[in-house]
C-alpha cells in the first residue's frame, strides 16, 4: 500500500572539515563564537528528510508518495525522484520561494555543524492530507520534520479522519514549544527519534517516558552506532545492534534511510525486530556513501549484507520481500 511521506525537501551542501570542531571550541568562549572552517571538499546532493525517506523506501520496492512543498527549481530533483519510484504528483509548488537548502559540515568525528534554509517549504501549510489519501489509496501518513505549523495541523488531521499516521519530529523538536510537540505526537502508530531527541522531546513537553508512551503505540529509538531500541505498550523492549559498516564516509540522512526500511519492513508483515535490521543496513548504506540518495539495493548483496549482520534466519525472512 502507497505510504504518504510529509517533510522537508531540499538540496543539500556537504562539507568535510579535516579537524575536530571540538578542538576549536574553548568553553571560556563559547558565548561569542565567531569561527570559519576551511573544508576540503564540497559536493551538491539531492536531500530533505522527505524524499529521503521515500528514496529508501523505493530502494526497497514499496510505493512512497511524497508530500511537501517546492519551488520552480524542483523539476531536475523531481525527474529524479520519479525515475527511483517515487510519486511526486502531490507536492506544493510555489511560485515565488526557492526549495529549501540544508548547508552542512561534518568534521573527522562525524560531528556535524548545519543550517537550513526553509524557501519553500514555509508553504507547507496550504497542503491537505485527505484528498491526497483519497487519491493514493495510502494507508499511512509519515510527519517528518519541516514547517512546524505543517506538521501540527497533519497530525490534527490525521486524528480527526482517522488516518493511521507516524510522528517523525526530529531536527524540528529544537524549534518547535511543548504544546506543538503534544500536538504532533498524540495517537501517533509510531514515534521516532534518535536518543539525544527523546530526551529533549520530553523535556519540552514536560512529559516522562511513561507519558509519552500513553500517547503512541510505539517508540523508536536510533542510538547512533549502538543500534536502535524499540518499545511499546503491548510489546517487550527489543534491541538491535547497528549493521555491520564497510566504510564511514557522512552521517547525513542515516537516519531518513533507517525509517525507510523500518516502515517497508513492517508493511511486509515482519517484526519489529526484522524491521529495525532492515533499516539499520539501509542506514549504514547511506552512511558508506557522501549524500542521502546515492546507494542502491541490489538483491543478493542486501540480503548477504543481513546474513553477515543478522545471521542467516534474517537474510531468509527478509530475501523473498525483496526486488
Amino acid at each position: 500500500m502507497p505510504t504518504l511521506v510529509a517533510g522537508s525537501i531540499a538540496t543539500d551542501h556537504l562539507m568535510h572539515f579535516p579537524g575536530k570542531f571540538s578542538d576549536q571550541l574553548l568553553a571560556e568562549h563559547l558565548h561569542k563564537v565567531s569561527l570559519s572552517f576551511l573544508v576540503d571538499e564540497l559536493v551538491v546532493r539531492r536531500g530533505g528528510v522527505a524524499p529521503n525517506i521515500c528514496y529508501g523506501i523505493a530502494q526497497l520496492g514499496g510505493s512512497p508518495v511524497l508530500i511537501g512543498a517546492v519551488g520552480q527549481d524542483f523539476d531536475d530533483y523531481r525527474s529524479f525522484l520519479e525515475e527511483h519510484g517515487v510519486d511526486c504528483g502531490h507536492v506544493h509548488v510555489s511560485k515565488t520561494q526557492h526549495t529549501a537548502r540544508f548547508v552542512c559540515t561534518t568534521d573527522e568525528e562525524m560531528c556535524q555543524i548545519g543550517s537550513f534554509y526553509a524557501g519553500a517549504m514555509g508553504e507547507a501549510i496550504d497542503i491537505e492530507i485527505a484528498p491526497i489519501w483519497k487519491a493514493t489509496g495510502a494507508d499511512l501518513v509519515v510527519i517528518s520534520a519541516y514547517d512546524p505549523a505543517a506538521m501540527v495541523k497533519h497530525s490534527t488531521e490525521c486524528r480527526e479522519q482517522g488516518f493511521r499516521f507516524v510522528a517523525d519530529p526530529s531536527q524540528q523538536i529544537t524549534r518547535m514549544d511543548g504544546p506543538a510537540l503534544r500536538a504532533v505526537i498524540e495517537g501517533a502508530e509510531l514515534l521516532f527519534t534518535n536518543d539525544y531527541e527523546k530526551s529533549l522531546l520530553e523535556s519540552k513537553t514536560e512529559l516522562s517516558e511513561a507519558e509519552i508512551m500513553a500517547r503512541v503505540d510505539v517508540r523508536v529509538t536510533t542510538l547512533g552506532s549502538k543500534g536502535v531500541e524499540i518499545v511499546g505498550r503491548e510489546l517487550d523492549r527489543v534491541h538491535v545492534p547497528a549493521a555491520k559498516e564497510r566504510a564511514k564516509h557522512d552521517p547525513t540522512g542515516v537516519g531518513d534511510a533507517f525509517r525507510g526500511g523500518f516502515l517497508t519492513a513492517r508493511d511486509w508483515g515482519l517484526s519489529w525486530e526484522r524491521a529495525a535490521q532492515v533499516g539499520s543496513l539501509l542506514a549504514t548504506m547511506v552512511l558508506e556513501t557522501v549524500g542521502t540518495q546515492e546507494y542502491a539495493v541490489a538483491k543478493d548483496d542486501f540480503s548477504s549484507r543481513l546474513s553477515e549482520s543478522y545471521g542467516d534466519d534474517c537474510a531468509a525472512d527478509v530475501l523473498p520481500h525483496l526486488v
